[in-house]
């Protein structure tokens, strides 16, 4: 059978097209993919046609240039079926991760793969950038003992941060997203409150009940994933005096309206930007990619990979799987198999 890859081909369309199996290179290993998973954030950008026009990427990733049609994806999971000359024949058959679009066989080098820890599903596995991401936003929170926290948007990366800021001792956790659903997940992943958005305001009035049982003067950090640029108005809203806001989302084209016109001008709130692609410059010394890699797979047995990755269709029914991510109720992530497309 040939080899198959999944193209965004245009707004919101997307299809699969053939390719001959790939022969590894003398450097290099093939591998036949079991599972991928799709990033709900980036690719729903990609999706829709809402990536700006010239946008650097995580190394690891192909850049996206050229328009489409174009292939984009960076959670794989799969097997080494073959490897080349220089390459140690004991790779053949490992289960690896590769930061890699949804082919069901590639060819890459050992240095990019990440081996697959004995005792870890596929479908975990696929979570790694994820709980990457949100190791990179605790590392950038820093948060502190007794600290109130406010996670805005509990899709796969705020449930996966929501999960890791539950193993700090914190004062309060409220977790904001509109749907029931993830409010529930977020719940069962440590949150000590989940809210709609329409309440999280009063949920930090001081004049009211507070978050936790009593006044407060408002959020010490407000991490803002939700995609959505409206939600980071309220979590400057929501913040206070001395507090800090980190944006993780990626808004692509969209533009964000803050009221920075209020109570922000005299509170010393801070707005900083969070991303996986770099490492804090003050911590470099300290933490390399490998090690956060470490620090990530430890994260992920604290994710429930079935319930964050509930919707599981094949490859052949990709298009579909956009579509509901696209939709209002959207599953919160997909899992492709690759393992029965013909």
């Amino acid at each position: 059978m040939p080899a198959r890859a999944l193209y965004f081909t245009g707004e919101r369309s997307v299809e699969l097209r053939d390719h001959p199996v790939p022969t590894p290179d003398d450097d290099e290993v093939r591998v036949r993919t079991r599972v991928s998973a799709v990033s709900p954030g980036t690719e729903l950008l990609v999706y829709r046609d809402e990536v700006p026009g010239s946008v650097d990427l995580d190394e690891r990733i192909p850049a996206l240039s050229g328009g489409y049609p174009l292939r984009y994806g960076y959670a794989a999971v799969g097997e080494v079926t073959a490897t080349g000359g220089a390459v140690d024949d004991a790779w053949r058959g490992r289960r690896v991760f590769a930061f890699h679009p949804h082919d069901t066989h590639f060819c890459l080098s050992p240095d990019e793969l990440v081996p697959v820890p004995d005792g870890v599903g596929d479908a975990a596995a696929t979570l790694l950038p994820t709980a990457e991401t949100a190791v990179t936003v605790g590392l950038d929170a820093a948060p502190a003992v007794g600290e109130r926290a406010v996670v805005f948007g509990q899709g796969l990366v705020g449930l996966a941060t929501t999960a890791l800021l539950a193993a700090y001792p914190l004062d309060a956790l409220v977790a904001v997203d509109p749907q029931p659903e993830r409010q529930s997940l977020a719940a069962a992943h440590g949150a000590t409150e989940t809210d709609p958005p329409a309440d999280v305001r009063d949920a930090f009035d001081p004049s009211g009940p507070g978050v936790t049982g009593r006044a407060t003067d408002g959020a010490d950090l407000a991490v803002e994933l939700s995609g959505n640029p409206a939600a980071l108005d309220d979590a400057v809203a929501v913040t206070g005096y001395d507090g800090r806001v980190l944006v993780g989302s990626w808004y692509g084209t969209k533009r964000a309206d803050l009221d920075l016109g209020g109570r922000f001008h005299r509170s010393r709130v801070s707005i900083e930007s969070t991303q996986v692609s770099t490492i804090d410059p003050a911590r470099r010394g300290r933490w390399s990619r490998e090690r956060r890699i470490d620090a990530a797979w430890t994260h992920v047995d604290r994710l429930d990979a079935d319930s964050l990755l509930a919707e599981r269709v094949s490859l052949e029914d990709a298009s579909a799987a956009y579509r509901r991510l696209d939709g209002p109720d959207s599953p919160v992530g997909v899992l492709l198999d690759h393992r029965e497309v013909t």
